[in-house]
């Protein structure tokens, strides 16, 4: 897919705003201009909510009752366009026909999103790395948030028998059957995230190869209760063994301490933590070499090319690396957010947007 054009009221530090847009597009300027803002105005275009966790109400232009935001676009190879009015709720329209939730409106627009605020995912702990593979994995399976859903109440109401069990031992023939009802279904998604990260490697060191010229390697690792093999039976039995085993334990801490909640998925350099050992510039590739690899993947499951939307993207690459970023990514529009003109300047085929307190200048 592609964005042809974009048109804003009222949207956070934009009055009014109107741009088109080409294949490779690097919005700049000092900061707090609105850079951001515009790539989280596309952002909202997928169905999702803001990706740097605002409240719709927060998105308004102050001292204004509503925002108003619209998109021309080629999907499924036709051209359409989209519609959104942010009030008291969201309200959409797609093709000038009224849908019943912004969700809609990912039925035919999809993009990924690098922001400084998903370095977490390599910085911080496994929570952010597990919510990257089961955000990609809710996009391409339909089925895949009701089973996350599923898993947590079983895990919730696991965790209320553990704490009654401390009083009431005799509740404990209670225990075995949650167990088997959390494997059975903490099987299925450990199944699904093992497949996704299977079929995102190749994406993930084809681009990280290109971004680093070649002088490093990434892998991703999958650490659980046990070594899984990509077979559901198995890891259901793996599964059940290792809650069976954590009995004592959870039963002293109220609480499950095995099972996909708990997993994560380790990210190496040159077979090195990318956490522990990577520098600024090595774990921003990494995430970067995430997001372009979820983007392949999606287009391949899907039949839809996703936009790309890169803020603050740059900071702390080296020319090599930002050079690959400007001028080598292939089959996807870009958007890039910077301040440095410098940046601009390396850039050999696009469209540069520099941005003023909500204006183009």
């Amino acid at each position: 897919m592609k964005i042809n054009s974009i048109h804003l009221e009222d949207f956070r530090n934009f009055e009014f705003f109107d741009s088109d847009f080409e294949d490779v597009n690097i919005i700049w300027g000092e900061n707090a201009q609105g850079k951001t803002n515009l790539i989280e105005a596309i952002y909202l275009f997928t169905g999702a909510k803001s990706f740097r966790g605002a409240r719709d109400k927060e998105l308004i232009h102050f001292g204004c009752d509503k925002s108003r935001l619209k998109i021309d676009f080629v999907s499924s190879d036709r051209e359409q366009n989209a519609e959104i009015e942010i009030k008291n709720n969201r309200r959409v329209k797609l093709n000038g026909v009224n849908k019943k939730s912004a969700a809609a409106l990912g039925e035919e627009i999809k993009a990924v999103i690098f922001s400084p605020v998903h370095l977490s995912m390599v910085k911080d702990g496994p929570r952010e790395r597990r919510r990257f593979v089961d955000g990609a994995l809710c996009q391409l399976k339909a089925n895949y948030r009701t089973l996350l859903k599923e898993y947590s109440r079983a895990l919730d109401q696991r965790n209320s028998l553990l704490k009654d069990l401390y009083k009431h031992p005799e509740l404990d023939g209670m225990l075995y059957i949650w167990n088997q009802n959390l494997a059975r279904t903490g099987a299925k998604i450990i199944y699904q995230r093992l497949k996704y990260l299977e079929a995102l490697m190749p994406y993930v060191e084809s681009i990280f190869s290109g971004i680093s010229s070649n002088r490093e390697k990434i892998e991703l690792k999958y650490i659980g209760a046990a070594e899984y093999e990509a077979d559901l039976q198995s890891i259901e039995k793996k599964l059940l063994s290792a809650f069976n085993e954590s009995y004592s334990a959870d039963i002293m801490n109220s609480t499950t301490s095995k099972g996909p909640h708990r997993d994560d998925i380790e990210i190496l350099i040159n077979g090195n933590s990318a956490r522990i050992y990577g520098s600024q510039g090595q774990q921003r590739s990494c995430v970067l070499a995430l997001k372009l690899a979820e983007a392949s993947l999606l287009e391949e499951m899907t039949g839809i090319k996703p936009v790309a939307l890169l803020d603050d993207v740059m900071s702390e690459l080296d020319e090599k690396r930002q050079d690959y970023i400007l001028n080598r990514i292939k089959g996807l529009q870009i958007f890039i957010t910077c301040c440095d003109k410098e940046t601009i300047l390396r850039l050999k085929e696009g469209k540069t947007i520099q941005l003023s307190e909500g204006k183009e200048i």
